[in-house]
């Protein structure tokens, strides 16, 4: 005869899913510009839908292990902090991931691009070119940009600084697979995990993950124009070339003449972008200005294309004096804007940043161009103000 097994009753059983799911997730936190430098005493959060929900700090080692409910998907976001560096927010999975801290950047115009990735390939490189440059494991030193610190052993990271942005130039940032570098058509840097942070000020203000379903051994991930706008790139591509030559290769990006599509972005995507937009609005007139900044960061993450949103977090930034950051997103908010108020608005606000900062013939060339798109009695003061 059949024994009969009575069943579980479903709460009982998601309780055990949740709990088989679930596991520690453990990190690794270093310095993005001396290398193999641990970063103790980092606080380290996971976050879901806005809410904290673990937290840890790093041991001497640089390494903790957080202890959750959550299952360690892309649902969720890591979050690390420490005061003198900038706060890193990465989605997850996070788990055995190294994640680098990158030092506030103090001038105006500088900026900085941190690589990590997973265990394989072992080999990513950064490259950067601009100008007659090419910044890369081979050339380390460019004018007023360089490699930080080189990883040739897994994890990363790999960190570039831009020290001061040179006129009239496109910078372009691409990742190589070094290790496969003689198989153009390989999966492994799709498979790599590989993720780059940009920074400027004290903020991480742009993030790009390698998309993983594209064969090829090379990255490029984004350009910065002449104006300092942040272009999204965001391809793999496969290439034989020489490390010396992924800067030719890249070159077509230096050119006023090619351009840059925007991004595609999916109805779910866009969805979840207006809905932490929202939620930042709500964080912004509650004067959490730190929430707001953050939400509207990851809305940016999810619809790169939405010139209010970067509106919203250019009058952030200002809030929180964060003048490198505000002239980035108030330049991006320009590329995108598709009314002249905005774009007068944006201008103007670059135009205060440049006046705050003494620089007077940037300040008024971006009042005229205020001035243009919306002629207005206050922006006719200005004019004066930096014209005397």
């Amino acid at each position: 005869m059949k024994k009969t097994i009575p069943l579980l009753s479903s709460s009982i059983a998601l309780c055990i899913s949740a709990s088989a799911i679930a596991a520690p997730v453990n990190i690794h936190v270093l310095s993005a510009t001396i290398k193999d430098q641990n970063i103790p005493d980092a606080e380290v959060f996971l976050q879901k839908n806005g809410e904290n929900t673990a937290t840890a700090r790093t041991e001497s080692d640089g390494r903790t292990q957080i202890s959750s409910s959550l299952s360690d998907t892309s649902d969720n976001l890591l979050i690390i902090k420490k005061p003198g560096y900038s706060t890193l927010v990465a989605k997850c999975p996070c788990d055995g991931m190294t994640y680098a801290l990158s030092p506030v950047l103090k001038d105006l115009n500088s900026m900085r691009i941190v690589l990590n990735w997973g265990k394989t390939p072992a080999d990513l490189d950064s490259h950067l070119s601009y100008k007659d440059q090419h910044v890369f494991w081979q050339n380390k030193q460019g004018q007023d940009a360089n490699l930080d610190v080189d990883d040739t052993d897994s994890y990363g990271p790999e960190t570039v600084t831009i020290e001061r942005r040179l006129d009239n130039q496109y910078y372009v940032y691409s990742v190589h697979d070094y290790t496969d570098r003689t198989r153009p058509d390989t999966l492994n840097l799709a498979g790599s995990q590989a993720k780059v942070m940009v920074y400027a000020g004290e903020s991480l203000i742009r993030s790009y993950y390698v998309p993983t379903d594209k064969k090829g051994n090379l990255w490029t991930v984004f350009r910065i124009s002449p104006q300092g706008e942040i272009q999204d790139i965001n391809q793999i591509s496969g290439t034989r070339s020489n490390a010396d030559r992924i800067g030719s290769t890249v070159s077509d990006y230096q050119n006023s003449s090619t351009q840059v599509r925007q991004v595609p972005v999916s109805a779910a995507a866009q969805a979840r972008a207006k809905s932490l937009n929202l939620a930042a609005d709500k964080a912004y007139k509650n004067s959490r200005f730190e929430q707001a900044a953050l939400l509207y960061q990851q809305a940016i993450d999810y619809n790169p294309n939405a010139g209010q949103v970067y509106s919203n977090l250019a009058v952030t930034y200002q809030k929180l004096n964060r003048s490198a950051e505000a002239l980035l997103a108030n330049q991006k908010a320009i590329a995108l804007a598709t009314n002249n108020n905005t774009k007068a608005y944006s201008h103007y606000n670059i135009g205060r940043i440049y006046e705050d900062h003494r620089d007077l013939s940037q300040a008024l060339y971006h009042f005229q161009q205020a001035n243009l798109f919306k002629p207005t009695a206050s922006y006719e003061q200005a004019i004066q103000r930096v014209s005397r």
